[in-house]
Formats: structure tokens, C-alpha cells, sequence
């Protein structure tokens, strides 16, 4: 039986298989679970995005929690990084966030943090599972209450306003996705004096992710050389994701942050371990960025979360995912787009230069993404005929290439990813590949170029 958490929190299609009755089971057994290892009544701090199934699930989870006792404090429409650090600031057991980050409205999810900001590990997952799947409701327990604290928000655009410093004469435009950093992305960095333009910043509860945001920054692109500004920063749906556009209209993605906020640290002898944790989707060219400034890249399972993971156990303070998770430890427990604006900004300011000029740093190869939607995505991992296809493309890219073949943690498609150093050899293997991954397990739809 499939596990009910992914990679990130549980997901599905709103009022279908991510319904109320989901959403209500899964406020009660969180909140039954906490309240055991808390041994006190827990307080629940909420959030969302701004999907329009948001409120539907918000009521039906805090429903759930405070039918065990829990108390619930909503703050409305907020990233999930804000609640992440909320949680701390506020001394609250958990945090949850209802959002299915970079995926289409259709979507949401629920994922929760425990009381310190992290994520919480599968065991205590796992635990809240096992209650969903009992069923049962407990009788005669006391009501919880539901607080408003909207207001709370602000403490945390203070912190990205105080990580920001003074970026007065920055010029700056936004792509807020219609998601959850609408509001606090641009009012987050204008408390530290940029100029911030924004777009893609009027959510109507279906437009989130669409055809905007960290996945499609090609109309931010095109903005930012119309209005002459300084960089474009493009968030996801829930606001973990971060994508620059250089001064010049380049994309400038999770890995070529990493080389710049790398850099910057080994500089100032501040990289801790002088590694970086990447995935095994983070581009080879940031491999030789760092093996040239005599750090290293430390790759992990696909995951923002296998990440952090990897991040806590060695004392590293920097890693992240090509799709613009970024995680900078001494700052925040779990990746952030705004906090990674704020120090790529505060970057640019310190140092006078140019981010074109900073992202020079990174030898980028050719490297090809292709999803391949399917019924059953996990049925890739370990089918012969995709065995045997990806050490076909093994051999014929040899040692200066790589071949990734994976189901996605949150969306029905197996992601197949080339690298090497010829663009045609690339392009020719992962279409290859891809069809024989079809092939296997039978598409359902066409090939379409995505992000991890």
C-alpha cells in the first residue's frame, strides 16, 4: 500500500482524493499525535495558499484538530517558509501548510513542521498515518478554539527585511506566481528599500503556477530587460522556490545560486565543511565550480528534505535543488524563496557587481529534463527494460555524462534527466530514453519538458 506522505507533506487532487474527509482526518490524528509527545493541549499554527480549494481544506483540518482539543491559529494566505519560522517565534507544536506548491490549481496538499521548524521525520509521519487509516473518532473530547493571527506575518517580514539589509536603489521585478508570496514577497523587500515591481501578483484561486512563477519565468524575462531592472526573482506557489533572471533577461536557476551564494561564502570562509548538498539533479558544472575554489558538492536522493537531512548530519549551511529550493541553514530551517532573495540581494548590494557577472561562476553542461506522465510512476524503479535503457545510455554517454530515471515524489510522471557535454548527443539520448520509459509503462499523454 502506497505510503499517505510524499516527499512533501500529502498531496492529490483537491476535493477528490485530497478531499474534506482527508483533510479532517488528517487535523485530528496531527493533532492527537502531537498532543502525545507534547503531553499538553497543542496549538496548531495554520497557513495556505492561495488555490481556491485553500479554504475549503483549511476549515476542514482545523475542524479536525480542534474535535481533539487542539487549538488552531490561522494566518490566511502566507508562504510556507513564513510558517516554518512562525512556529518558533510564536512557541506553537507544529506548523501546517495547505498548498501543493509549484503544481496546477487542480492540486493542494497538506505538510506539517514540528515545533523547532524542520519537517517531520516519516516515523512521526508514518505515526499520523496509522491514525488516519484506523478511523476512529474519539468521543467527548474537549472543543478546541481558532484564533486569527494574521497580524503575526510581519515579524517575518522583518526578519527577510533584516537579512536584506539596506537594498535602497535596487530595482527590482517580482513574479509572485499568484501564490502565497503575493503580498509578502514584494513587501518583504520593499521594507528594506528595493524597488519592487510586481507581476504575476493578482491570484483568483485558479490562476497559481500558471503559465508564471519559478517553473515559467519567460514573461518575467522579457520584463526585466522592458523596465531595465537590476534582476527578476520568480517564487513558486507556496514560496520555497526561488529562480532569478539576471540583468540581461538570463534565467539564472537553483544551481546557479548555489555557485554564487558558494562563492560568496568560501570568499568570507564561511562555507561550512566547504561543501554544498545538491541532488543527483544539480548540474555537473556546479561540481567543477566548486572543485575549482577547492570546495565539493555532496549530492542526496531527489527532495528538499533529503537535503536538509544530509545538511544537519554533516553541519553544512548551504544546499538546494536546480529547481530553486535553496536552503541557507544559519538563516531558516527549510528552504526559502524570500530568504534566498534577501541574501542574493544583499550580495549584489555588498559587492557592487552585476548578477550576469557573479553567474559566470558556473560551467554549465547541457543537461535535458523530460516528464513522462504515467499511471503508476513508482512502477520505474527497477523494471527491467528501463534497467536495461538507462545502462544503455550510460554506455553511450560515458564518463562525462550522467543519466537520472525517477518517479516524481509529488505528480504522476517519471522524470528522465541526461547530461553531458554535447547539446545534439543530449537531446537525442533523453528523447530516447524517455520513449523507451513510455514504452514500459505505458504514457499518458505526450513527452513535455518540466523541473524536478
Amino acid at each position: 500500500m502506497p505510503r499517505l506522505f510524499g516527499t512533501d507533506g500529502v498531496r492529490g487532487i483537491a476535493n477528490d482524493d485530497l478531499g474534506v474527509e482527508l483533510a479532517v482526518a488528517l487535523g485530528r490524528a496531527g493533532a492527537t499525535v502531537l498532543a502525545r509527545r507534547s503531553g499538553r493541549r497543542p496549538r496548531l499554527l495554520l497557513g495556505r495558499d492561495t488555490r481556491r480549494s485553500g479554504p475549503l481544506l483549511e476549515c476542514a483540518f482545523a475542524a479536525g484538530a480542534m474535535s481533539v482539543g487542539a487549538d488552531v491559529l490561522t494566518l490566511g494566505v502566507a508562504t510556507t517558509p513564513s510558517v516554518a519560522y512562525l512556529v518558533r517565534v510564536l512557541d506553537v507544536d507544529a506548523g501546517v501548510v495547505i498548498s501543493a506548491s509549484h503544481n496546477p490549481a487542480p492540486y493542494n496538499g497538506i505538510k506539517f513542521f514540528s515545533h523547532d521548524g524542520f519537517k517531520l521525520p516519516d516515523a512521526l509521519e508514518d505515526e499520523i498515518a496509522a491514525l488516519v487509516a484506523e478511523g476512529r473518532v474519539p468521543a467527548g473530547s474537549p472543543v478546541g478554539e481558532l484564533f486569527d493571527r494574521q497580524g503575526e506575518l510581519g515579524r517575518y517580514l522583518d526578519r527577510v527585511a533584516g537579512l536584506a539589509g539596506d537594498l535602497s536603489g535596487l530595482r527590482i521585478v517580482m513574479d509572485c506566481a499568484n501564490g502565497a508570496a503575493y503580498a509578502l514577497g514584494p513587501a518583504a523587500l520593499r521594507r528594506a528599500g528595493a524597488r519592487v515591481e510586481a507581476i504575476a501578483a493578482s491570484p483568483d484561486g485558479l490562476n497559481i503556477n500558471d503559465g508564471c512563477g519559478s517553473q515559467h519565468p519567460e514573461a518575467l524575462q522579457r520584463e526585466v530587460v522592458a523596465r531595465g531592472a537590476d534582476l527578476g526573482l520568480a517564487f513558486d506557489g507556496d514560496g520555497d522556490r526561488l529562480i532569478a533572471v539576471d540583468e540581461t533577461g538570463a534565467v539564472v536557476d537553483g544551481d546557479g545560486l548555489l555557485a554564487v551564494l558558494a562563492c560568496d561564502l568560501l570568499g568570507r570562509d564561511e562555507l561550512a565543511g566547504r561543501t554544498v548538498v545538491g541532488t543527483v539533479m544539480s548540474n555537473f558544472g556546479l561540481e567543477l565550480c566548486l572543485r575549482a575554489h577547492g570546495a565539493r558538492l555532496l549530492r542526496t536522493r531527489v527532495g528538499d528534505r533529503y537535503v536538509l537531512e544530509e545538511m544537519r548530519r554533516g553541519g553544512y549551511v548551504l544546499g538546494g535543488e536546480p529547481s530553486g529550493h535553496i536552503i541557507l541553514l544559519r538563516h531558516h530551517t527549510t528552504g526559502d524563496g524570500l530568504v534566498t532573495a534577501a541574501a542574493l540581494t544583499a550580495l549584489l548590494v555588498r559587492t557592487g557587481r552585476r548578477l550576469s557577472e557573479l553567474a559566470r561562476v558556473l560551467p554549465r553542461l547541457p543537461q535535458r529534463l523530460v516528464n513522462v506522465r504515467v499511471r503508476d510512476a513508482h512502477a520505474a524503479e527497477g523494471h527491467p527494460e528501463i534497467v536495461r535503457a538507462v545502462a544503455e545510455a550510460e554506455a553511450a554517454l560515458g564518463p562525462r555524462g550522467r543519466v537520472v530515471v525517477r518517479p516524481s515524489g509529488t505528480e504522476p510522471v517519471v522524470r528522465v534527466m541526461v547530461e553531458a557535454e554535447d547539446a545534439d548527443l543530449v537531446e537525442a539520448t533523453v528523447r530516447e530514453l524517455a520513449a523507451r520509459v513510455a514504452g514500459a509503462l505505458g504514457a499518458l499523454e505526450g513527452l513535455g519538458a518540466g523541473s524536478a
